[in-house]
């Protein structure tokens, strides 16, 4: 696809030991201008496989992170186009979406930032009827930065907004999504989050409020009863990452004042 130089996309996509779901997430961004991948010292094929879709590699040290966001500022910034889409090694492009961002980015009306819908599968099944998973995601590249934090968005500068929801015209989330996959990222996050919010004050009433809560507006606001059993057991793994991440910070604050 012909782009004049204000119009060319970079995907980013940052990676550690991501070799199981590259190919098919590299397979769907062919066609942009740029494919930046930000590696974090991987040990297995990941760089190798990055290489032979001719992508364009930086390194970004591993040291003790457990997540991707500390390096997203890095990753951003080593990008050359002016548009950044930024793809988790796990999640494919759709073709409409791909078009739609093109498309945007040629109008006077574009905003500087776009939050895309995820489409998510849980227990290998696909969701249905839940509220949509929105990514802050594709942005100018010029002063964006994004916090050294799990689940935290990019800070871009200007105006954002939302793609409309329209079938085909979002990511796909290919991975995470079988119980154990789950499990094991929970344990991982929390850790990590522990770092944004161990000095909130959270005591026993956050154990309980905040898993209450999440179950809550998983389950009944956003839709997730209408996926049966696999819904239910969804909202309450939400729940309990809230417990675990609680427990964590009552820890860690329990054992800075000894």
């Amino acid at each position: 696809m012909e782009t004049t130089d204000a119009r060319k996309i970079s995907v980013v996509i940052n990676t550690y030991n991501a070799e199981r779901h590259l190919k098919e997430t590299l397979e769907s961004v062919v066609g942009f201008d740029e494919i930046v991948v930000c590696d974090m010292e991987s040990t297995d094929s990941t760089r190798d496989i990055a290489l032979s879709y001719g992508c364009r590699i930086v390194t970004f040290p591993k040291a003790n992170y457990v997540c991707a966001e500390p390096a997203r500022t890095f990753a951003i910034q080593s990008a050359s186009c002016p548009w950044v889409l930024v793809v988790d090694a796990d999640e494919t492009v759709t073709p409409l979406l791909r078009d739609y961002l093109y498309r945007r980015i040629s109008e006077p009306d574009c905003p500087e930032g776009l939050y895309i819908p995820r489409r998510n599968r849980f227990m290998n099944i696909p969701e249905k009827g839940r509220a949509a998973d929105w990514q802050l995601r594709f942005f100018v590249r010029e002063g964006t930065t994004w916090p050294p934090y799990v689940h935290t968005f990019p800070k871009v500068m200007g105006r954002v907004e939302r793609i409309p929801q329209t079938d085909g015209v979002e990511l796909e989330h290919l991975a995470e999504n079988y119980l154990f996959e789950v499990a094991e990222k929970q344990n991982r996050y929390t850790t990590a989050e522990v770092d944004k919010r161990w000095n909130k004050g959270y005591g026993m009433g956050a154990l309980l409020w905040r898993p209450t809560w999440r179950f809550l507006r998983s389950y009944l606001f956003g839709g997730e009863f209408r996926n049966g059993t696999p819904g239910l057991i969804h909202s309450l793994m939400g729940a309990y990452y809230q417990f675990l991440l609680v427990a964590k910070i009552i820890e860690r604050r329990r054992n800075l004042s000894k």
